[in-house]
């Protein structure tokens, strides 16, 4: 039986995917905790070592586990852009719109913009003003405009104290590399232009105040205009 056979359980690297996560869960295990080596899980689960390697390949290829030459493995973080990957995929097969990711991010991005103006650090909230002050300045320079989009973005996620919101906004990043230009491509006037500029500074100064209401207003307002416009183009 090779190591992609099949049998009632799954397959045998299926197997031993499942007893590294269920190791990690049975010992509590947390982020940066190192893992027994291939020989060890090998030699417990009856299997050849190179099932266990092509097994750790699969979990560091998921953000599982952390692999590096030289040292043992271990327990990874939590990462978003494996998401994003997956998105990315949907997407560029026609799986999925722009509009469809953008309605979704419509949905979380309202309850993280309240949560970060009810959470918001000082520095945090020093650190958001600044974004949108500084996209307002550079509105011109479209790689700027999307750095300083998508870094407000996240730094609003970041805000709203909750890792989960986080990496799903990272999740979000790949897309709207391109999607963030090809959306202000369809403002193509001035009044449109600062009319998304000033929902973003609201959304920002919102966050300042620790209005929630407001920063979720501001929020909506921004995605009426952003699937707006896409939709029309």
């Amino acid at each position: 039986m090779t190591s992609r056979a099949i049998d009632d359980g799954g397959s045998l690297v299926e197997r031993a995917i499942q007893a590294v996560r269920d190791h990690i869960r049975d010992h509590s295990l947390r982020v940066g905790d190192t893992l027994p080596g291939e020989g060890a899980f090998a030699a417990t689960l009856g299997v050849s070592r190179a099932v266990m390697r092509e097994a750790f390949g699969a979990l560091a290829a998921l953000h599982l586990i952390d692999v590096g030459n030289g040292r043992r493995a271990r327990v990874g973080a939590i990462d978003g852009s494996v998401m994003g990957a997956s998105i990315d995929h949907a997407v560029s097969t026609e799986q999925v719109s722009v509009a469809d990711v953008w309605d979704v991010r419509r949905t979380l991005e309202l309850r993280i913009a309240a949560l970060a103006a009810e959470r918001r650090t000082d520095a945090q909230a020093g650190a958001i003003l600044a974004i949108a002050q500084a996209m307002a300045k550079g509105c011109e320079d479209m790689a700027q405009v999307t750095r300083l989009d998508i870094a407000l973005h996240n730094a609003i996620a970041e805000a709203a104290s909750n890792l989960l919101f986080a990496q799903i906004m990272r999740s979000f990043a790949p897309l709207m590399e391109t999607a963030v230009p090809r959306a202000w491509e369809t403002r193509r006037t001035d009044e449109q232009r600062r009319y998304i500029i000033a929902c973003h500074l609201d959304l920002a100064q919102a966050i300042v105040d620790r209005d929630a209401v407001a920063a979720a207003a501001a929020i909506d307002r921004h995605f009426d205009s952003s699937i707006g416009q896409m939709l029309a183009t």
